[in-house]
């Protein structure tokens, strides 16, 4: 597997090298784009301005200033940019405060580079012992991220967190002002459904993609030139009022 960023963890004045890779791969059944007689579709990269096709050795990026206006920026003038995260994690404090789910982004596995074995070891076990979880910044594809680091079974976690100034406010959300007060009957039977369907240990392994199965059961039908059934949904009982959805709910296994 290809590492994704190299570079370092800093820790106080101990600089461990670390390889970054990726901890969560996508799981899904790619369909391409195709006409209407089963061609391929192309995009193609194409300046309106010049009528052409562009290759991308002359692909540039640009920040627009004005309506149509842009400041050029090449490889060479990113490559300027030389704050210290683009080539360390420096770690800035640590917690032990949950990190609420909203500020999550994407995750990494660090691994230790070459001569940097023991200071990951002791990073790890001091994090693991601690229960403690550090929070730095890096610099990754032209974005400088704020990081949590923590111990995860037999090594460094690396998750990328999005700003505070990036998560949408739910004061912007005019629905949320206008909730009802539940009625302490309706509430009562809420939390016994709660409880009748909470286990004590959780196990997302349990969860299947059932889409990507179906889909792939018509992949394969078509395939083979037969039809493809869908099973019917079992129809759900049309409850009178809210009570009445909670109790049935109740009363199946």
């Amino acid at each position: 597997m290809k590492s994704v960023w190299n570079g370092s963890i800093g820790f106080g004045l101990v600089n461990i090298p670390i390889r970054l890779y990726l901890a969560v791969r996508e799981r899904e059944i790619p369909l391409h784009t195709l006409c209407k007689n089963g061609h391929r579709i192309i995009y193609k990269r194409w300046c309106p301005e010049e009528d052409r096709e562009v290759s991308w050795q002359e692909i540039k990026k640009g920040f627009e200033i004005s309506k149509d206006k842009f400041v050029v920026l090449d490889k060479e003038d990113l490559e300027k940019i030389k704050i210290p995260s683009t080539k360390t994690i420096e770690i800035k404090a640590f917690t032990n405060e949950q990190i609420d789910p909203i500020y999550f982004d994407k995750s990494y596995y660090a691994v230790p580079d070459k001569n940097g074995e023991r200071a990951y070891s002791l990073l790890f076990q001091a994090l693991a012992l601690e229960n403690k979880t550090g929070i730095g910044k890096f610099t990754f594809k032209d974005k400088e991220h704020v990081v949590a680091l923590r111990a995860y079974k037999k090594l460094i976690l690396v998750q990328t967190l999005h700003y505070a100034e990036e998560i949408i406010s739910i004061d912007n959300l005019a629905e949320v002002e206008k909730l009802p007060k539940p009625d302490k009957k309706e509430l009562e039977l809420a939390q016994m459904l709660i409880n009748k369907l909470s286990r004590e240990e959780f196990d997302l392994s349990n969860f299947k993609d059932e889409y990507a199965e179906a889909l792939k059961k018509l992949i394969e039908a078509k395939t083979a030139g037969k039809s493809y059934e869908v099973k019917a949904e079992k129809e759900t009982k049309k409850a009178k009022s809210l009570i009445e959805s909670l109790t049935e709910s109740l009363k199946e296994k």
